[in-house]
């Protein structure tokens, strides 16, 4: 069994991207800018915002992080948005979610101008993508992507099965995944809600990416030998023997599933840290793209 390991992958594109990051700095003088927007304080979202920005200075990106209070109007957010989608000195920018109730999310993600969204998640970009063309991926599919890449995971032929049919995740992965392309040329089934005799189909994974947001829902009884398990899930459960009063775990029982897999991602340390790679790849991308149309 091999450990998928986010972590260490991670480490090595961000070196690669640091030295394009130089290079295109030395051609431009300009340093690629990603912002965060953060409404609100939760715990989650702080760590998941601040490990953004860290990685923004390992690769000699600037960035920039904009917090408002969650009491802010949707209005007022959208008028946020729209100074940031003005400013040219800003490539790329994010909304991290979740966001307050009161708050649209569809409406705020359509707010953002195509060129800066560097999530992938605008309709215009995700309608790109179904249609195979250039475009901003979603950052955690595409980190998926560039994870069985690095690790030279087959693909080709290959039966995947995801769990979850997201805007995020599920649905962009099938189309990533469905595609003439390494990785991609699987068959792809997927999974949800509603899917009845989950087991029947989780047991014909070739690959399996779980994306549910059920912690340690997947056990090792419904995967079949030498599965390919790629664990998008993250969640805090209590447990009061750790310092913290929580652990966290993904989707999948690691320990029941991974005596099973040819290879697994772990939570954490697996997805997580490649989706801020290809959240930064994607904003180099954009400040590619903003140069050429100068």
């Amino acid at each position: 069994m091999q450990i998928i390991d986010g972590k260490k992958a991670s480490e090595f594109f961000i070196s690669a991207l640091a030295l394009e990051t130089e290079s295109f700095f030395q051609e431009t003088g300009i340093r690629p800018h990603l912002a965060a927007v953060l409404v609100g304080n939760s715990g989650p979202s702080e760590t998941y915002v601040a490990a953004k920005m860290e990685a923004c200075k390992k690769a000699g990106f600037n960035s920039s992080l904009i917090r408002f209070e969650p009491s802010i109007s949707e209005n007022e957010l959208l008028k946020e948005i729209d100074i940031l989608n003005k400013r040219a000195d800003l490539h790329g920018f994010i909304v991290q979610l979740p966001l307050p109730e009161h708050i649209s999310v569809d409406r705020i993600i359509e707010a953002i101008d195509p060129s800066k969204d560097v999530d992938g998640f605008h309709p215009v970009n995700f309608g790109k993508l179904a249609k195979g063309q250039q475009t901003f991926v979603p950052a955690t599919p595409l980190g998926i992507m560039k994870l069985l890449e690095h690790y030279q995971i087959q693909t080709e032929g290959k039966h995947a099965v995801i769990l979850g049919r997201s805007q995020i995740v599920g649905l962009p992965m099938s189309l990533l995944l469905t595609a003439n392309s390494y990785p991609g040329n699987c068959t792809v089934t997927v999974c949800h809600s509603k899917t009845k005799d989950l087991h029947h189909y989780t047991q014909q994974a070739d690959i399996l990416v779980a994306a549910l947001g059920k912690p340690e829902f997947v056990t090792g009884d419904m995967v079949k030998p030498g599965v390919v398990v790629i664990d998008v899930g993250i969640t805090r459960i209590p447990d009061s023997g750790k310092k913290s009063g929580y652990r966290i775990v993904g989707d999948v029982h690691f320990e029941s599933v991974a005596v099973k897999a040819a290879a697994i991602t772990p939570v954490p340390g697996g997805v997580g840290p490649m989706t801020i790679v290809a959240l930064m790849q994607n904003t180099l991308k954009a400040a590619r793209m903003a140069i050429s149309k100068a």
